[in-house]
């Protein structure tokens, strides 16, 4: 790490008295990779290297099997890790004073590793800076709580909260509900604020133990590592109540998808928003931004569903609830993909709700700005807002990571902003996920067609 890091990280260290480092790495998945070495050790420059072969594994641990892989990853290279000291956190749940610290990638060469998820992200960001603009986001994470379950055949089911009883019907915004659970949140609370994530409101979503954090706006890179610092930090909380907390974007069959959508606007180096048109209407800037969206995100759906479960959450049936499946736009429409809130001029924004939770938000924010930059760039005109339902426009997305992933494959403009050697990473280890999972005989398989076929 550069002199100045290292002072800046001493003196944080120092003053909360931290005796150990988690040296943290987001893989494709969103999964933390990285080491664990004493804080004196850590500031005198201990290694803290990993093979850049983490970016191509996959979610159950294993590797594509690919020839074009090893062609062009055949070293293993070793990488550097450089930490980025304004993502620095405490752990507030480990016994020892403990930071965890998020850490960029960098060959040995001095080369910033393109496989990472969140060097792909500062790259895109660059690619803004370079016009006078600068992204404003704040995500919407939805989750849900559920039932222990060490039986992964076995369903899961609600928890059972203060009152000992299960949630048997869906609660929408109900403050009960969420206070069945005040403790966990007490304590979930407790930790942000000693690791200073801007969490903002806390309400309970549509499905049975499902519930949704929203995040204030900010820059995308700092907002895209709180969110996985948050992720750990519930995932423990929830775990030191008796139960688990999950991310997945269809955990529960009848229960609708957990979803994390994304507002974005765009500032100038002043801070007036670019999307502010004059007489209170959206720019023409907006409009194009909104046409790239349209365009381009059938193409980017492997980053916003990257999974087999994801799309369970997207089928049109789920669309009489809030999950989109197109790309439509409109204001103040919930039943679009990309929807226009209603307000003040100055905070003209589009809200993308195509990304579930189980996304690694590295890769969501990265995909969206990329899609919007290359509508901008292209002038593309969007189509005309819809004030109705989006059902009657029909199911325009993808409906399975196969075919998301072959349209990714053809889409030449984003693998080349976004990085061509990342995009064929990124494509390998899904496809070989996908693989993976249809090995797999399900249970639905064996009911039904064990004796019958």
């Amino acid at each position: 790490m550069s002199e100045s890091s290292r002072h800046v990280l001493e003196d944080w260290c120092n003053r909360h008295g931290i005796t150990e480092v988690e040296c943290l790495v987001s893989d494709l998945t969103g999964i933390l990779k990285g080491k664990i070495m004493p804080t004196g050790k850590y500031l005198r420059g201990g290694s803290t290297r990993l093979p850049d072969s983490i970016f191509i594994q996959t979610v159950t641990g294993g590797y594509p099997d690919d020839d074009d892989i090893r062609f062009w990853n055949p070293a293993e290279l070793d990488m550097q890790l450089v930490p980025d000291p304004d993502s620095a956190y405490l752990v507030p749940w480990a016994d020892d004073p403990t930071a965890q610290i998020i850490h960029d990638c960098f060959y040995m060469s001095g080369e910033p590793v393109e496989l990472s998820p969140r060097q792909v992200l500062k790259h895109v960001l660059s690619l803004f800076a370079a016009r006078g603009w600068r992204p404003i986001m704040a995500p919407e994470l939805e989750f849900y709580l559920v039932k222990t379950n060490t039986d992964s055949d076995y369903p899961l089911e609600p928890p059972v909260g203060r009152s000992g009883r299960q949630e048997s019907s869906r609660q929408s915004f109900s403050i009960d509900a969420v206070n069945e659970f005040d403790p966990l949140f007490e304590q979930m609370y407790d930790y942000c604020e000693a690791q200073e994530l801007d969490i903002d409101t806390l309400t309970h979503e549509e499905g049975a133990g499902q519930m949704e954090v929203n995040f204030r706006h900010g820059d995308p890179l700092r907002l895209a590592d709180q969110v996985v610092i948050f992720k750990r930090t519930l995932r423990e909380t929830a775990l030191r109540h008796g139960i688990y907390a999950t991310f997945m974007a269809k955990p529960m069959a009848n229960e609708p998808g957990s979803s994390m959508h994304l507002h974005q606007s765009l500032v100038d180096v002043d801070g007036n928003n670019l999307f502010a048109g004059e007489a209170g209407q959206p720019s023409q800037l907006f409009h194009h931004y909104i046409g790239g969206l349209q365009q381009y995100l059938p193409a980017a759906m492997p980053f916003f569903a990257p999974n087999v479960n994801s799309y369970r959450r997207l089928l049109p049936a789920e669309g009489a609830g809030s999950a989109p499946f197109n790309t439509e736009w409109g204001y103040d429409n919930r039943s679009v993909g990309l929807r226009v809130p209603v307000g003040a001029p100055a905070g003209t924004r589009v809200e993308n709700r195509l990304a579930g939770a189980d996304a690694n938000p590295y890769l969501v924010m990265a995909a969206s700005l990329a899609c919007g930059y290359l509508g901008m760039l292209g002038q593309i005109e969007p189509r005309p807002p819809l004030t109705g339902f989006a059902g009657t426009v029909g199911h325009t997305l993808p409906d399975d990571i196969g075919p998301a992933l072959n349209a990714l494959s053809r889409c030449a403009p984003l693998a080349d902003l976004l990085g061509e050697r990342f995009t064929r990473s990124y494509l390998a280890v899904k496809r070989a996920e996908h693989t993976a999972y249809f090995r797999v005989i399900s249970s639905w398989e064996r009911e039904h067609l064990l004796l019958r076929v």
